[in-house]
């Protein structure tokens, strides 16, 4: 979630016992100021806190249990220890892309962070939707996701730290593949294979969140939020996430298509250009066949695009999809002129 003055709540809300104990508990909180606590809104999976003490500015963090959306929606706690090891491991080699962790308490679920101010790091979903489409920042966020993975493959010792598949199931896997299964019978023995395959190739850390609004655009480069789906498993899915949004970004602001378009061709070549662990080729092709199941998840999964609400771009994303998913291609190119036909075709 953006960490911005912007989000604050017009009216303060007070922290429960268990935020303000960890707070005084951190070492964080000033003994000669009084803490200020806001709480920052538009994130569906955790409840997240700035906190202003004199001059200290930083961010608390807690997951919730149950999730901010329509349908019934659980999912492990725990995922936020997980979150705050992955910026750890980020931070070790690439300090500038991730928040800095300053405080966490595992059994409690709450971990402070580096506050990230808007002035300075502006939210790329933001961005996006107001038409602006830098292709160097999608260049930027391709070649450094590229490389958080690659970095992973050489670091055996941490797949065991993120053996948290339980968690991916509950938060990727089961919402956005096996949910849309059921909506789709005659799409659902290639979804849950999709699943499958995801879940069973072991090849990186990842970030498994990899959206717009999980992205600062910072002075020194994209800045990767809202870790909580870290995962040892398939770089293919941060790829395909990623990938996703600029698809549906298209019908968001339509007049923007065309930039969208170039930024995902972009995004994709910088982020293969950096594929060392596998041939690059290969994992194309997975992130393609992923792609088509993400893509139709966006309007029948769990987690809907907030966007896309309208029956006819619905059905148009429903088109795409399905036929991409009956018929795989193994280029992401491809599937890019797919939509891209789709979105230029009269209607």
């Amino acid at each position: 979630m953006p960490q911005t003055r912007d989000h604050l709540e017009q009216t303060a809300v007070l922290a429960d016992d268990a935020i303000l104990q960890f707070i005084r508990n951190s070492g964080l909180e000033p003994s000669d100021a009084r803490p200020r606590m806001r709480r920052l809104t538009g994130g569906v999976s955790s409840d997240i806190w700035l906190i202003e003490a004199g001059s200290t500015i930083f961010c608390v963090k807690r997951a919730l249990p149950k999730l901010r959306v329509a349908l019934d929606w659980w999912a492990p706690v725990e995922r936020n220890a997980n979150e705050a090891a992955w910026f750890k491991v980020v931070g070790d080699f690439m300090p500038e892309s991730v928040p800095a962790i300053l405080a966490e308490d595992a059994d409690a679920g709450i971990f402070a962070m580096q506050y990230l101010p808007e002035a300075d790091y502006r939210n790329w979903k933001t961005e996006l939707r107001e038409g602006t489409v830098s292709l160097d920042a999608a260049e930027q966020v391709g070649t450094r996701l590229a490389r958080i993975h690659s970095v992973s493959t050489t670091l055996p010792a941490i797949a065991t730290r993120f053996t948290s598949d339980d968690i991916f199931h509950a938060i990727r896997l089961e919402p956005y593949l096996l949910v849309t299964a059921t909506k789709h019978p005659d799409l659902g023995a290639r979804l849950e294979q999709l699943a499958t395959i995801t879940a069973t190739t072991k090849h990186a850390l990842v970030h498994g969140d990899v959206s717009p609004k999980n992205i600062l655009i910072g002075p020194y480069g994209p800045v990767f939020l809202d870790a909580e789906c870290a995962w040892w498993g398939d770089a293919a899915f941060d790829l395909a996430f990623c990938l996703n949004h600029l698809l549906l970004k298209c019908l968001w602001v339509p007049r923007a298509k065309e930039a969208f378009i170039e930024a995902f061709r972009t995004l994709t070549r910088a982020y293969l250009a950096g594929v060392d662990w596998e041939p690059a080729e290969i994992i194309e092709r997975r992130t393609s066949h992923l792609l088509a199941g993400l893509f139709l998840a966006r309007v029948d999964g769990k987690s809907p695009a907030e966007y896309v609400t309208a029956e006819r771009d619905k059905d148009r994303v429903r088109k795409v999809a399905t036929a991409l998913l009956r018929q795989p291609v193994n280029s992401l190119g491809a599937f890019a002129d797919a939509w891209a036909q789709e979105l230029n075709r009269e209607i």
